[in-house]
């Protein structure tokens, strides 16, 4: 288990965040990534409104998207684009508004999960046995101060 803090940056921008590790350095939010590299599914937990799109649109930003990335609440799908440090694609996933397994799977959500690319995934309890078994889950814990707590467990 590792955990990080995330900080609402000190720039005039308010989507900035800082990533800090245990020892309380900055870090990327690539970092995530090479933590728990080779796994590519990240089902990620937390309350609503507890940061799970505005973390996943750091990560797709670091990763070198061009694309706007957003809730895909409606959609239950977006594919970024991404060129840096790696290459290919991103799902992103919001199953919030999935009734049950069979509309993931009519979706073909089995074909993102398995097909080696990035997966991000908000509300993964509603596909959980879609899931593969070395999936990363992502724990978002709001703090009382306004930080966040990002708890790995992989």
């Amino acid at each position: 288990m590792s955990v990080y803090t995330i900080k609402k940056g000190t720039s005039e921008q308010s989507d900035t965040l800082e990533l800090l590790n245990e020892r309380g350095e900055e870090v990327s939010a690539l970092e995530i990534l090479r933590a728990v590299e080779p796994h590519r599914v990240l089902a990620f937990d937390g309350q609503m409104g507890a940061g799970k799109t505005t973390f996943i649109k750091k990560l797709c930003e670091e990763m070198g998207t061009v694309d706007v990335v957003n809730s895909p609440t409606f959609a239950i799908v977006n594919v970024y684009d991404v060129e840096r440090p790696y290459r290919g694609e991103v799902y992103h996933f919001d199953c919030y508004r999935l009734k049950d397994i069979r509309e993931a799977m009519d979706f073909g959500a089995e074909e993102y999960l398995y097909s080696g690319n990035y997966c991000f995934i908000e509300w993964p309890e509603m596909i959980e046995p879609l899931l593969p078994d070395d999936t990363v889950y992502i724990r978002i814990v709001p703090q009382e101060n306004g930080d966040r707590k990002l708890i790995i467990e992989s």
